[in-house]
């Protein structure tokens, strides 16, 4: 008996290939879909013949004042997936005006309003690899829409190459036409792109405390000023850019929110929370059963100040 298909309610009515592995596509569905906040996701799906249906959450990259019109999302396509019937392999089959489905529930709690709150005076720093992007696409893009500027965000974007940042165009217009840049995108393999002035390297490396005060430099935060009372750290994308981030960022002082992490940590419940991420599955970004590496994790924190429920063992 043939696996039970889903029912495609949504179109896609653009599709731009960047590469042979990276898109942008809009969807539009057939019926209103509610507003959603900056941060919060969607999930697609699409029908395999044999294998049956495949769905999955994408973040979308898109404002909430444009969801009348379209919902876009940014994909790399999975060359090594862990399932045998990936969404990417069945989308990037796909060209403007094919059908999929898209559920009209939209989640995720990855939100300004859900983190540090939307009247929070501190920077935000956003800090994306590679689609990881798409959360502060759709956050800097409405806060331009209700208030002309980019505001007290910040974004960090790592990719291997300058085509992967895909929306570099737009965030450069945005983010960097005043006094003080923005938007600094950084790629991890310079000596194959002659000519590029950027950062370079991978997104977590400029927060490793040898590179910070230059990233302070840039933000115009002043020496020492990248700490939890200027800023706060929201990450998304690749699960090594996520650890090692938040992992340099504790020797500053940063309080991961990520509840497995202070609890193995021994963070205070009345702690409060300045470091932020967003995963799709449930591994632990960081190895959290290697006692050697909890107890320099606590370490950092405790020579920052902050007391932990637990001592060093």
């Amino acid at each position: 008996m043939p696996p039970k298909q889903i029912d495609y309610n949504a179109t896609i009515i653009h599709a731009d290939y960047l590469t042979e592995t990276l898109a942008i596509y809009r969807v539009k569905p057939d019926e209103p879909v509610d507003a959603f906040l900056p941060g919060q996701y969607a999930v697609l799906g699409l029908n395999h013949p044999e294998k049956g249906p495949v769905l999955r959450a994408y973040s979308i990259a898109s404002p909430p004042h444009l969801h009348n019109e379209y919902f876009e999302f940014f994909i790399r396509y999975v060359k090594q997936p862990t399932s045998d019937n990936p969404l990417t392999h069945l989308i990037f089959e796909k060209q403007t005006g094919d059908r999929i489905h898209m559920r009209s529930k939209l989640k995720g709690k990855f939100t300004i309003e859900d983190t540090v709150g939307r009247d929070d005076p501190r920077m935000k720093v956003c800090v994306a690899a590679g689609t990881g992007l798409a959360p502060f696409t759709s956050l800097v893009y409405q806060h331009y829409h209700e208030h002309g500027t980019a505001g007290n965000h910040a974004i960090i974007h790592g990719s291997s190459y300058p085509i992967d940042l895909g929306y570099r165009s737009d965030l450069e217009t945005i983010m960097n036409g005043g006094t003080t840049p923005r938007y600094f995108p950084t790629i991890s393999r310079p000596r194959e792109t002659p000519g590029w002035t950027g950062l370079t390297g991978r997104a977590e490396t400029h927060f490793h405390p040898d590179n910070l005060p230059e990233l302070e430099r840039l933000l115009g935060l002043g020496d020492g000023g990248f700490n939890p009372e200027k800023c706060t750290v929201l990450i998304c994308g690749l699960q090594g850019t996520i650890a090692n981030t938040a992992m340099s960022l504790l020797h500053r002082g940063f309080i991961p929110e990520d509840r497995k992490t202070r609890s193995a940590l021994g963070i205070p419940k009345d702690c409060k929370a300045s470091l932020f991420w967003e995963q799709y599955d449930t591994v632990p970004v960081i190895d959290l059963k290697d006692p050697e590496l909890v107890a320099e994790l606590k370490k950092r924190l405790l020579l920052q100040g902050v007391e932990l429920e637990e001592p060093v063992v």
